[in-house]
């Protein structure tokens, strides 16, 4: 939880306060648990959701922009013995990205949510989840080529 925590608010202090306060939600509405998922699933959404709202209280920018023109993806190619960065550099190229794209990148690579549910949880556009992984997932290229 620490680390969903960490990977969306980009601060190990900010993380930290989260997963506290997500852990006194949980304890104080366990009553409202349903057992239609498994706990680790229920906290998780509770470490999420205090998350968003945290990003939104701090008034980050969380940049949604709906798409004015479309996103074209370049065709991706496989280059057989590619070097691929170590992991600690591609930690630190995702704490570069800006918040709406870490956050959608987040939930949507690391935290396996589809665009349907990112769409509902941050109160955008699928398709503006949609831009802003593909989005996110160009800069992060372009940030690991160029360190």
């Amino acid at each position: 939880m620490f680390n969903v925590a960490h990977r969306m608010m980009n601060n190990r202090e900010d993380a930290e306060d989260i997963l506290q306060e997500s852990f006194t939600d949980c304890f104080r509405n366990l009553d409202k648990y349903r057992y239609d998922s498994s706990f680790g699933a229920w906290l998780k959404t509770i470490v999420v959701n205090n998350c968003i709202n945290k990003l939104r209280k701090k008034d980050s920018v969380l940049l949604f922009l709906e798409d004015l023109t479309p996103f074209e993806k370049e065709e991706e190619t496989i280059i057989e013995n590619e070097k691929w960065p170590d992991p600690e550099k591609i930690i630190r190229a995702v704490e570069q990205l800006p918040d709406g794209y870490r956050v959608v990148f987040s939930l949507y690579l690391l935290e396996g949510y589809d665009h349907a549910e990112i769409s509902r949880i941050l109160k955008i556009s699928e398709s503006t989840s949609k831009t802003q992984y593909l989005r996110a997932k160009e800069k992060l290229k372009k940030i690991l080529l160029t360190s």
